[in-house]
């Protein structure tokens, strides 16, 4: 089977003149994967066509937040009716009250919400009040946790798991990294010694309670639980950055259905309903230091803009208990097939699933941080996603993304998607 991509090649070659690496985020351009991307021309329910007019059922969605599926018809009508309105007023508007209002109605830890433009920039603020709150310097983070290209988060880390990090982009300075401190996800006893290590000098932990950016990674029991109880131990926030999370594993995230609650949350992505957005938010007494109630300065003329409330209020609205329960169903399905594909092989792979986050390592041994991802089968994951997208199924380029389901996916997409999935375990397992 092979799929001709001629147009989106000399599209791609065009646009390697004018963007670096011819994209405008690095993981669209197959570098982990090889080979050239197909240049998207539009999109619909759960369906991709490029630009040489192949189809493809989409596991992307935009990285996470089209859950109702593309072009959702209420979603773009109200996007159209707003933008009859205006696009951008930079002054307050009712559908930003009405958002946060939405927000706080699910994570009632966001007493007090800031709408942003994206998760970066909810990351870079929730973290410059933690510091502000906290009067200290240092953050932990968790190898393999990406929370948006700020300084503070390109961080890698040394010899050991949890020891100073260094740079892992130029451009970041020493002084920066050396105020991140990096622990193991899953290792309470790391996050334990930094904070004997670097007494009374820790701000905050930020973490994703459940990494979709190291493959899909849950928390092992009392994981969560123990960071809570350290953090307040030591005088530290807890920030859970749920811009991935939010409002697709459950309608309040991964705190709700683990009942741990964070300091802060972060929020994006389904938010916006496929628009930029972002969001922070949490306790009213951290919340209210941030200007113009407080002197912790944070501003965006694009901020909460009418057509990212507008669509992020249509999603959120259209996200009830029978949308979610067929949306389990549908993820039921889809990592019962798969499961089954590798029994037909005699194979094992590691698979995780949150809510409706896939991912399967290709690895025979299970995977619970950011070393044992790397561990992975990287070139047999290469062959796999070629054959799926050679048979029409358009996965995230890395072994270490989830994939999306929607709402839009029918049973006869999951099928379509199980059959190939059969196919191309066969060619990415063969012998090399």
């Amino acid at each position: 089977m092979s799929i001709s991509l001629k147009q989106s090649q000399a599209w791609m070659e065009r646009a390697r003149h004018v963007m670096p690496g011819g994209v405008n985020s690095p993981v669209r351009a197959f570098r982990a994967v090889g080979g050239d991307p197909p240049m998207i021309r539009r999109a619909k329910g759960a369906y991709l066509w490029d630009e040489d007019g192949n189809q493809y059922i989409d596991y992307v969605g935009s990285w996470g937040p089209m859950i109702l599926g593309h072009a959702h018809p209420d979603v773009v009508a109200v996007i159209q009716a707003a933008a009859e309105e205006g696009t951008s007023y930079g002054a307050p508007t009712v559908r930003e009250v009405l958002m946060a209002e939405k927000i706080r109605e699910f994570f009632p830890v966001m007493e007090m919400t800031r709408l942003v433009n994206s998760g970066t920039e909810a990351t870079m603020s929730a973290i410059r009040l933690a510091r502000a709150a906290t009067q200290r310097d240092r953050v932990i983070k968790f190898s393999g946790c990406y929370h948006g290209h700020g300084d503070a988060f390109l961080i890698a880390a040394g010899s050991g798991a949890t020891t100073f990090g260094v740079p892992n982009s130029p451009g970041v300075t020493a002084a920066t990294a050396a105020y991140t401190l990096l622990a193991e996800y899953n290792d309470l006893g790391g996050v334990e010694k930094l904070f004997q290590e670097y007494p009374d000098s820790i701000a905050a932990i930020i973490v994703e309670p459940v990494p979709g950016n190291m493959g899909l990674i849950k928390p092992e029991a009392g994981f969560l639980e123990g960071l809570r109880s350290l953090s307040t131990q030591h005088g530290a926030l807890l920030i859970f950055d749920e811009v991935m999370t939010g409002f697709r594993v459950a309608p309040g995230g991964v705190t709700e259905l683990m009942g741990v609650t964070p300091d802060l949350v972060t929020l994006g992505k389904i938010i916006g309903g496929g628009l930029p957005v972002g969001a922070y938010g949490g306790r009213a007494d951290l919340m209210k230091m941030v200007a113009p109630s407080g002197p912790v300065y944070q501003a965006g003329t694009l901020s909460g803009n009418p057509l990212a409330t507008a669509a992020g209020l249509a999603t959120l609205e259209r996200l009830t208990p029978a949308m979610y329960a067929s949306l389990e169903e549908s993820c039921k399905q889809l990592e019962a097939g798969m499961r089954a594909g590798l029994q037909e092989l005699g194979r094992d792979l590691y698979m995780t699933r949150y809510g409706s986050m896939i991912c399967m390592f290709f690895s025979d041994t299970p995977v619970k941080n950011y070393t044992d991802a790397r561990a992975c089968d990287l070139p047999a994951f290469n062959r796999y996603f070629h054959a799926m997208l050679e048979r029409g199924i358009y996965l995230p380029a890395a072994q270490f993304e989830a994939l999306f389901v929607s709402a839009a996916h029918s049973h006869d997409d999951i099928e379509r998607t199980i059959q190939a999935h059969k196919e191309s375990l066969a060619i990415a397992l063969q012998p090399a």
